[in-house]
Formats: structure tokens, sequence, C-alpha cells
């Protein structure tokens, strides 16, 4: 006699009939993220060594940041640990370190205050702008509560060209003379390509890489 097999779970239905779906959300609390976390909590260690001359102490931050960074990357595709709240702190991340290093280099004297201005305005406007694309990529309903509930896909961003000037200008005060590493000319090139990078994200549609996820509703029986 076959045994009887336990009824699947009705989903519930919300007033027009059709199936109700649970709300997204995701585990936050991994390995990548709080290698993330730990990045942006040495940003004032890395501003107060750059103030204070100390560029031996600033170069060992910025290749912990790099290491770390590759390592939380690996370890999200590795070991499926991807989350949206990730996709918010990596970015969140880069620009706190960028911000901590334009700040504090040009009040050193190592970066030219129209280049650190250039680089802080875009960062400005890309912050106004992201917070328009969170509320019009947030899925509905767009509550107060859901627009601050990093659980939910929306948008990220990448500063690689301006992250990797920053380095350069921290290391170059401990190499040697004989070194070159064409800090103007990538300062020429980083002003030019921020400029240019900030009006794109603004005025492309497709500049931004939205991060959203749909459900698909389960056919009519």
């Amino acid at each position: 006699m076959p045994s009887p097999q336990s009824p699947e779970p009705s989903l519930p239905l919300v007033s027009d009939g059709s199936v109700a779906t649970p709300p997204l959300r995701e585990n936050i609390y991994t390995i990548p993220n709080l290698l993330t976390v730990s990045r942006i909590l040495s940003c004032p260690v890395l501003g107060w060594s750059i103030l204070h001359d100390d560029f031996f102490l600033a170069t060992g931050l910025l290749v912990y940041a790099g290491l770390s960074d590759v390592a939380d990357g690996y370890l999200a595709r590795r070991f499926s640990m991807h989350s949206v709240l990730g996709t918010i702190l990596d970015p969140a991340a880069d620009k706190t370190l960028m911000t901590t290093l334009t700040v504090t280099l040009a009040m050193k004297g190592l970066l030219p205050i129209s280049l650190a201005s250039i680089i802080i305005g875009r960062d400005v406007l890309l912050s106004l702008s992201a917070f328009y694309i969170r509320y019009t990529s947030l899925p509905a309903p767009k509550t107060f509560a859901r627009y601050w509930d990093f659980s939910i896909p929306s948008a990220e961003y990448n500063t690689f060209a301006q992250l990797a000037l920053m380095c350069a200008t921290t290391v170059t005060p401990i190499l040697p003379t004989q070194y070159n590493l064409f800090v103007p000319e990538m300062q020429i090139l980083v002003a030019v390509t921020t400029v240019w990078s900030g009006l794109s994200y603004v005025f492309s549609k497709d500049a931004v890489r939205i991060i959203s996820e749909t459900r698909k509703q389960p056919p009519p029986s």
C-alpha cells in the first residue's frame, strides 16, 4: 500500500488572488563582509599615518587593504558567500579608502588641491546619484525601512584608477629617488577620466550596473 504523501505547503494569497512571495533576505554575516568592514575601520589609522609622515605604516595598511580585497572576493566566489550588503560595503570601503588618501595626501602637499577637488566633487555627485538609483531600483513596496535594508538588491561602483594613483603617491616618499612611478602623468590621466566617468554615470543609462533579482510567479494550476 503506497504511503500517503504529505501535502505541499500552500503559499499565502494576496487580495487579488495571486500568490504572495516572501521578501528576499540573505545572510550578511560573512567573512568577506567582515574583511571589508576591517578595511573601512583601518582608514582612520591610514589617514593618521600619512599626516604624521609614517609612510611605512601607510604602505603596510595599503598592502593589507589590497590583500583583504582580493581575499574577500575569492571567498565570496569560492564558497558562495555573495551578499547584496557586500556589493554595497565593497565600493563603500574603496570610497572611504580613496577619500582618506585624497584628503590627507592633499593636506601633505603630495596631491594637487585641484585634483583632490575634482575627485571629491565627483564622489559627491555619484553619492547623490546612488541614492536616487537605489530608490528607483528598489522593489516595491518602497518603504523607509526597506530603503535602508541593505539585504535588498541595489547598485555598485568601482574607482580602481583613482585608488591606483593614491597608492602610488603614498608609496613614492619611501622609494629610492631613481624609481619613477609616473605620478604626474597619472594625475593628468586620473583628472581626465574622473571628469569623464562622473558625467557618464549621470548621463549614461548603461554606466551603472543595477543588481536586482526577480521571482517568477508559479504557473497557474
